[in-house]
């Protein structure tokens, strides 16, 4: 049974559950728990017969005995007891909840996990089984799972044009459910590339360090990793459960490839200030930042930089506000143009992210030594927004969509590169004079400002308008809150 055959399958049984309240995003963790105890079930038989730590007690074999309310006892205390296991079995169980009330359809879900052989599907397939139910967890916005699922196609672009080597680290902050990783991964096993076995077991064990703060997501990003072979049953997680903020990075990466949570405001306040007499209980500590700020994304912009090793690169998902907003957020593009060789900015079309009211930018900078030099000598800027109108259904971003931006960027030299209607070079001197330092630039010509025949299909012009109305309304509520505070 191939890959898609096995999703349908598996995602049709979720509509029996939704009659009983079990929602998409329930119904996925669930998978995940016994989908985990299958493999780890399969890992344990000849001719594999490896210590997969799981106690006998709370095995797979104990699951499959058992029916009716016996079963669903008996997948309660299993949750509760592995949730408290070291290392990825209890990282993958962490307040593990039963979701599936209904003893008979628990039973059920069970028989159909254990009808196949999960070993025997390879990685690819059992790799894009996940993906798949990932993406449809995603398009179901009324969970809100879309926030932590950037579009693939972009995904693979970013990874093109950045081109991690093997025997190199790789970090994201809020890592989600994994995509910037397995992008990564894909691109390091991508036809030709051929690794030795010790570059093999280090993408397996060393190369992915993350954090995810919702525990619900770091499970789904870990079982996503662990179907692609990254990771090991019995090692460590390669993703930690913290906010990546807290605390100045303990390692640093060769690469960061991230797109940090949206929403302007954090609910802290990163500083870099000593000897505050009345600091708020929710106030970070960062000396190593270049500004105090509530905004989100400066402060994951900040950390980023902090994370990388010397010439190490990034290739960040940021909002438009990150480009032109004045007081904290001038004076740190100001700092990263000084002190990091910011090159590279991909202007994205608005309608390819689940959530809505966004208008992102693709930013590419590389981590220079700190001595006192100006590093940024220019930014290239890819304009993929003006004339171009995606949606999440009808009219999708695609790879072929980001193939001329990739063409571009010449990945193989970025030093030789040519102007086009698109793509332009903007000097350091010309950015800094900006107002404000805004690297917020357009030339193209948006053709539907005067052509009306120009305008874009019905449900992509609706989806623009209500994307705009939320961007404004969450600006409103930052000036409230502003009031307020």
């Amino acid at each position: 049974m191939n890959a898609s055959t096995l999703v349908q399958k598996i995602w049709n049984f979720c509509h029996t559950l939704r009659d009983d309240g079990v929602g998409y995003g329930d119904y996925l963790e669930q998978l995940t728990y016994l989908l985990f105890l299958k493999l780890a079930h399969e890992y344990a038989q000849p001719p594999y017969g490896r210590n997969t730590h799981v106690p006998r007690s709370c095995d797979w074999a104990s699951l499959r005995a058992k029916t009716g309310e016996p079963l669903e006892a008996h997948y309660l205390t299993v949750l509760h007891k592995l949730g408290q296991e070291p290392g990825m079995l209890g990282a993958i169980f962490f307040k593990a909840q039963n979701k599936i009330q209904d003893p008979a359809k628990l039973a059920r879900l069970v028989q159909m996990i254990d009808a196949e052989k999960w070993i025997s599907l390879g990685a690819d397939t059992k790799g894009d089984l996940y993906e798949g139910l990932l993406q449809k967890n995603a398009e179901d916005t009324k969970s809100g799972a879309g926030q932590y699922f950037t579009p693939r196609a972009l995904i693979e672009a970013m990874v093109t044009c950045v081109r991690p080597e093997p025997m190199k680290t790789i970090g994201d902050p809020a890592c989600g459910t994994g995509g910037f990783f397995l992008g990564a991964y894909n691109w390091l096993n991508r036809p030709g590339a051929k690794l030795n076995k010790r570059q093999k077991e280090f993408l397996r064990d060393q190369t992915f360090h993350g954090n995810e703060i919702v525990p619900n997501t770091r499970r789904l990003c870990l079982m996503n990793l662990f179907l692609h072979n990254v990771g090991e049953l019995d090692g460590e997680p390669a993703v930690e459960r913290s906010d990546a903020l807290v605390a100045e990075p303990r390692q640093k990466v060769d690469y960061v490839l991230a797109n940090p949570p949206f929403g302007k405001k954090s609910s802290m306040t990163i500083t870099n200030e000593e000897g505050e007499e009345d600091k708020d209980a929710l106030t970070y500590e960062r000396q190593d930042f270049w500004e105090t700020t509530s905004n989100k994304q400066l402060n994951f912009l900040q950390h980023i930089v902090s994370m990388l090793k010397l010439d190490g690169k990034a290739a960040v998902v940021l909002p438009d506000n990150v480009l032109f907003e004045g007081g904290a957020g001038e004076k740190i593009r100001r700092k990263l143009l000084e002190t990091c060789d910011v090159h590279t900015l991909l202007r994205l079309p608005t309608g390819i992210f689940y959530a809505q009211g966004v208008k992102a930018n693709v930013l590419f900078f590389d981590a220079k030594p700190k001595d006192g030099k100006r590093h940024t000598q220019g930014v290239w800027i890819y304009d993929l927004r003006t004339n171009k109108h995606f949606t999440l259904k009808t009219k999708t971003l695609k790879p072929d969509d980001l193939r001329d931006f990739v063409a571009c960027y010449n990945p193989e030299n970025r030093h030789e590169r040519k102007e086009s209607e698109r793509f332009r070079h903007f000097a350091y001197d010309e950015l800094v004079a900006r107002d404000k330092a805004s690297l917020d630039i357009f030339w193209l010509k948006d053709d539907s400002l005067d052509d009306l025949d120009q305008l874009p299909p019905p449900d992509v012009l609706q989806q623009e308008i209500i994307d705009h109305l939320e961007a404004a309304l969450a600006a409103f509520r930052d000036v409230a809150a502003g009031l307020r505070n």
